[in-house]
């Protein structure tokens, strides 16, 4: 596919790169739009339905605590306690009714401490009758709570509320299975307070409630509170519902019209929602289907005074009148960004015009005078930007030619000089190579050369020895002669012990021990003690090291005394001389001597550790290369590097366990 579109002329590729962002990207972006539009939309409402819903539960909260607010009036009347002081107590229950119609209450009753009845607002208690489902709260609630009473608890107080009580179960899709046939449990807010005298005596409580299956005033109050008249755009309904467990025991559902006997009562929550609230407690607030449509819902779980869940409250709005705004407005969007894409397209199908034209006629220019037509132009064109610039640029380019030719023959022969001197770089390095590999040659034949060396110092030293002797005092006319011998003599021995010290290295090497740096390098710095004290160079310490790494002491002073050495020569005019110790890894120890002198040039540092390869008037050249050999051997090696700040550090690597080799 790519390279279809690399063999493309230049008018089909800018009319790609035109189209295809039109044609792709821009839909693409188009869908992506509509669908965070979509998803916006549906969370505002969401947003809404849950201030529905706390609205809903705020004015169910607020009934709670005026039922219970009613109990503690009673309670606390004074005609109730003038009543219970009289016997027989045939006042109380015209009593009750008066309190029961006066606190807009379903029921009502007294009951004694014990939580036995003593008369409700239809009739005195028989001796003996209690409830005692109830006695364990009895006078220990003054804050109303929901509860669920079995018919025989319902019909001890309020018989004549059992024909609201019974729900037949209307078979509702989407609902979870059950064998049930009606809901015959009673869901009532229910409150108690206790009856005291003023000097203290408790003679009972009052229980009053309302009951809530097919308290369709109620339900509509709330429906009223949260969806007003007019408070739905588009035609849309709202709804509220109280259910008992799943079932539907007061709505107004369906309730759309003066028929109030189309209400939804007896049907039943989905199963999904069941689950979700009453299963798990949770608030919903999603779209559900309730009934026979689709609802933006919120249910919000319902629970007694012991805790246990056992019913919801439920508000809701018919989706389908803002799901056609929703299509509606994204439709209008999805309109409006098809109409900008189009006129987009005719933009710039002009502008890429205006850059193909030219450039079409640039490249039939090119194939005449590739046919051998060298005063083709491009000539005159309509468009003054860059690409008309391009055009005029390329007929002076035309003109241009024949010089161009002629400096690109030239090039061609600083090239071939170029490429010569290369080759003659190449050859020099391949000449330094074979140097090398003669030096290493010649590393071999240094044993053998050293002792044969050693014979004529020998003689030379003994025979100085016996003149030294044969002269007695006139040997001192000479003295400066003769010391100078001497030296050469000296001098010659160290290099042949050196050559030997490189070539059998095991026939040097001494008893290996675990070595104390710090020791090491105090006894060093003592043996360098007179070279110091001749020049102004500070020291430094800083001994880290913890550990003991095992090698011959004295081969090891000899490195560190080398190193020191050097470190004194690069610093003729004074510097710092800086020794440091330090645990590194897990088996080594790490020495650094660095000092501030010239430091070490990328040349110098390349060869630095390569035998007879010296820098100072009168050295061998075998120090550094002999130090590193010896450390080699234990397992070690020394590093070499310029300090930043100036000046050179060398690094001797050194292991803990360490064999000669």
């Amino acid at each position: 596919m790519l390279r279809r579109f690399r063999d493309l002329p230049i008018r089909g590729k800018l009319l790609a790169m035109v189209l295809v962002p039109l044609a792709v990207v821009l839909p693409l972006l188009g869908v992506i739009l509509l669908a965070w539009a979509s998803l916006a939309f549906d969370r505002l409402l969401i947003t809404k339905v849950q201030a529905d819903l706390a609205v809903a539960n705020g004015y169910f909260e607020r009934v709670l605590g005026e039922v219970g607010s009613s109990a503690a009036t009673v309670a606390e009347s004074h005609a109730l306690q003038q009543a219970l002081a009289r016997r027989p107590a045939d006042e109380l229950v015209p009593l009750l009714q008066r309190f029961k119609a006066r606190e807009g209450l379903d029921f009502i009753n007294l009951r004694r401490d014990d939580g036995s009845l003593v008369a409700t607002d239809y009739a005195l208690a028989p001796e003996g009758g209690g409830s005692p489902a109830w006695r364990a709260r009895a006078g220990s609630e003054r804050q109303g709570s929901v509860e669920v009473l079995e018919p025989g608890a319902l019909s001890q107080l309020a018989p004549a509320l059992l024909p609201r009580v019974d729900v037949p179960l209307v078979p509702t899709r989407n609902a979870a299975p059950t064998e049930r046939a009606q809901e015959d449990r009673a869901m009532v807010v229910l409150a108690s307070a206790p009856v005291i005298t003023p000097d203290g005596q408790r003679l009972g409580h009052v229980q009053a409630g309302v009951l809530l299956n097919r308290n369709l005033a109620f339900i509509d109050h709330i429906n009223r509170i949260v969806y007003p008249d007019g408070s739905l755009p588009f035609g849309s309904q709202g709804t509220a519902t109280l259910f008992l467990d799943d079932v539907r025991i007061s709505t107004n559902v369906r309730l759309f019209g003066a028929d109030s006997t189309n209400r939804a009562i007896g049907t039943r929550v989905s199963q999904t929602v069941r689950d979700a609230v009453l299963g798990n407690g949770s608030t919903w607030l999603d779209r559900a289907f309730v009934v026979s449509d689709w609802y933006v819902s919120g249910y919000q779980p319902l629970v007694d005074g012991g805790g246990q869940r056992v019913g919801m409250l439920y508000v809701g709005f018919l989706e389908q009148p803002f799901t056609w705004l929703k299509w509606g407005t994204l439709a209008a969007i999805g309109v409006v960004f098809f109409a900008v894409m189009i006129a987009a397209a005719g933009v710039s199908l002009r502008g890429a015009r205006g850059i193909f034209r030219p450039i079409e006629q640039m490249a039939q220019t090119m194939q005449r005078v590739e046919g051998g037509e060298m005063a083709a132009r491009v000539g005159h064109v309509r468009s003054n930007d860059e690409v008309g610039q391009l055009a005029g640029h390329l007929d002076h380019l035309l003109d241009a030619i024949a010089e161009k030719t002629r400096a690109l023959e030239r090039w061609n022969a600083e090239l071939d000089a170029k490429v010569a001197e290369r080759t003659r770089a190449l050859e020099a390095a391949q000449q330094q190579l074979l140097r090398s590999e003669k030096l290493a040659a010649v590393g071999q034949l240094t044993a053998s050369i050293a002792h044969e060396v050693n014979n004529p110092i020998a003689v030379i030293q003994g025979n100085l020895d016996l003149a030294r002797e044969l002269l007695g005092e006139d040997a001192q006319r000479v003295h400066g002669e003769l010391r100078l011998v001497d030296e050469q003599v000296e001098r010659m021995r160290l290099i042949v012990t050196q050559l030997l010290q490189f070539a059998r290295p095991n026939e040097f090497a001494g008893y290996v021990d675990n070595v104390d740096t710090r020791e090491v390098l105090e006894g060093c710095l003592v043996l360098v003690a007179h070279l110091l004290s001749r020049t102004q160079i500070a020291l430094v310490r800083d001994f880290r090291a913890t550990r003991q790494p095992a090698l011959n002491r004295n081969e090891l002073q000899q490195v560190i005394v080398n190193l020191l050495v050097n470190a004194i020569h690069a610093m003729p005019d004074g510097g710092t001389l800086s020794l440091a110790t330090r645990d590194a890894g897990d088996d080594t120890v790490e020495i650094d001597v660095a000092d501030t002198g010239a430091g070490l040039p990328p040349d110098i540092l390349a060869e630095l550790f390569q035998p007879f390869v010296t820098h100072k008037k009168d050295g061998t050249g075998l120090g550094l290369w002999i130090s590193r050999s010896i450390v080699e051997r234990y397992g070690g090696d020394i590093r070499a590097a310029d300090r930043p700040e100036g000046g050179a550090v060398f690094t001797v690597v050194l292991r803990l366990d360490s064999k000669p080799r």
